[in-house]
């Protein structure tokens, strides 16, 4: 989403963070091709203009000129705005569900996901919160708007139910009925389904306001499509003249849109931003965090969410196992493709190096060297293609049965030799470090070209504006198997 923003900030930084010095008038031109910048990416007049305006002052500062590292300094404050601009230091950004059963009522125009992020939500609180959710769709009008959100409460499974359908009521019929269901069936969270429309008109607002009324909501929640842009700014100013909503939800962050949207909500309505949806799963559901989404544009990446995405996808008896295996030192081709699998779930290269520090420079040299998601997806169908002892006894495999595994699997036999190759680094690190415990692990590291010193720093660097983690910065680093930049 915030591709395009970031590659324009990146080059303004580069030439601040290059140069020993600043004057104010290197500052104000950089605060100019911000604010280019900023209007590129659709963010609204009035937002760039109190934003350049807030960090002015600062950036043209005695204290950065006359700094040690200035283009540093002038990162962190443009860091510093962006999260002001987002909402602020707000440590919970969830949804107000205590008092059961507690009501959540969605709003929203026709087309903005609204459904398929009730059912994310409701999704969310079962596995997150262990809630009992009952899900609700209000809406008489588009076709298979109930069913559909039926659908949706099976997929989430046990701890999700739908209200059954009863053809020939009113919105205001169901909303009452919900309520009711919610209460009699010991429910923690009602969500409520509200119909949308292709355009906001007082018809749909009338209806929306006397559910509203019905249902005193403990939480009103508009959810708008990031990809229209300043409509979604529009949409959200007039839905909260007419609704006490109390926060907003962005949808299709995902998308290859410019990110104004997203920028703009917050310092225009004055609601909070709770949650990102990205992609149709019912996974693609982040929380929204000011700090985190500063840190993406400015391509400092987002550790937290990254470990947050893994905790998520992990299979917690998998991931024992594995570790019980690994204190042994043992580390087969079975293991190699569970953990071939993971990455994919996390969003592949593409969706783990966007969360890492240096992002734009990882990516960069992730397309330079020629590698993409399809090179997991090969690795994964090659040992798919050997038989099971052969995956647990790699030691197995001579050059007859390499050069089957590569007809099966539609490569090359050194595709094959790759990945022994990096099963067998792998293996080698995982023996190493069962042995010699830290001094073992630091060992096996160095083999991998990461020093302690690297380690220290990766902190370091990570937390400072405009910082990376080494290796990110001058090419893609040494990753066993995948290979590392071209020669």
């Amino acid at each position: 989403m915030f591709d395009a923003l970031t590659d324009r900030l990146g080059g303004v930084f580069d030439g601040l963070l290059g140069r020993g010095a600043l004057s104010e008038k290197d500052v104000n031109a950089a605060l100019r091709e911000i604010r280019v910048a900023l209007l590129e990416a659709d963010v609204a007049l009035p937002v760039v203009k109190q934003f350049i305006n807030s960090i002015k002052d600062k950036a043209v500062g005695e204290d950065v000129i006359r700094s040690v590292k200035p283009g540093q300094q002038v990162v962190k404050i443009v860091h510093d705005g962006l999260i002001e601009m987002l909402g602020g230091d707000i440590e919970d950004t969830g949804l107000r569900v205590d008092n059961p059963p507690a009501v959540v009522m969605m709003a929203g125009l026709q087309g903005s996901g609204k459904t398929t992020t009730t059912g994310k939500l409701a999704l969310r609180l079962v596995k997150r919160d262990k809630k009992k959710v009952l899900i609700a769709s209000l809406d008489t009008r588009r076709p298979a708007a109930m069913e559909q959100l039926a659908i949706l409460a099976d997929q989430c499974g046990e701890g999700v139910s739908s209200l059954p359908i009863i053809a020939g009521q009113s919105p205001a019929e169901i909303a009452r009925r919900a309520l009711q269901a919610a209460k009699l069936g010991g429910y923690d969270v009602l969500f409520l389904d509200t119909a949308g429309r292709t355009s906001i008109d007082e018809q749909m607002m009338a209806e929306v306001a006397e559910i509203a009324k019905i249902a005193s909501p403990n939480e009103t929640l508009l959810v708008a499509d990031s990809l229209t842009g300043q409509d979604a700014v529009e949409t959200a100013t007039r839905f909260h003249e007419r609704l006490p909503l109390t926060g907003l939800i962005l949808t299709r962050m995902d998308g290859d849109g410019r990110g104004g949207a997203a920028l703009s909500m917050r310092a225009v309505t004055g609601l909070p931003i709770k949650f990102l949806g990205t992609g149709e799963k019912l996974d693609g559901l982040d929380a929204f965090d000011a700090k985190r989404v500063a840190g993406r544009i400015l391509g400092q990446g987002d550790i937290v969410s990254l470990v947050e995405k893994a905790g998520d996808q992990m299979d917690a008896d998998a991931a024992e196992k594995l570790a019980k295996k690994m204190q042994k030192g043992k580390f087969d081709l079975n293991d190699l493709a569970q953990q071939l699998r993971q990455m994919q779930k996390m969003g592949g290269l593409g969706g783990i190096m966007g969360m890492l520090p240096g992002a734009k420079k990882a990516k960069q040299a992730i397309a330079a060297s020629g590698m993409d998601d399809k090179v997991l997806l090969r690795q994964e169908a090659i040992i798919s293609s050997m038989t099971r002892k052969e995956r647990a006894k790699p030691a197995l495999l001579n050059a007859s049965r390499r050069k089957r595994i590569a007809a099966g699997s539609g490569v090359q036999v050194s595709d094959v030799n790759k990945v022994l190759k990096m099963h067998r680094q792998m293996a080698d690190m995982m023996k190493k470090m069962s042995k010699g415990g830290m001094k073992g692990m630091m060992g096996a590291m160095g083999q991998a070209g990461v020093s302690p010193g690297d380690i220290a720093k990766m902190g370091k660097d990570a937390a400072a504006p405009g910082g990376g983690l080494p290796g990110l910065g001058g090419g893609m680093p040494n990753i066993p198997g995948l290979g590392g930049p071209k020669k």
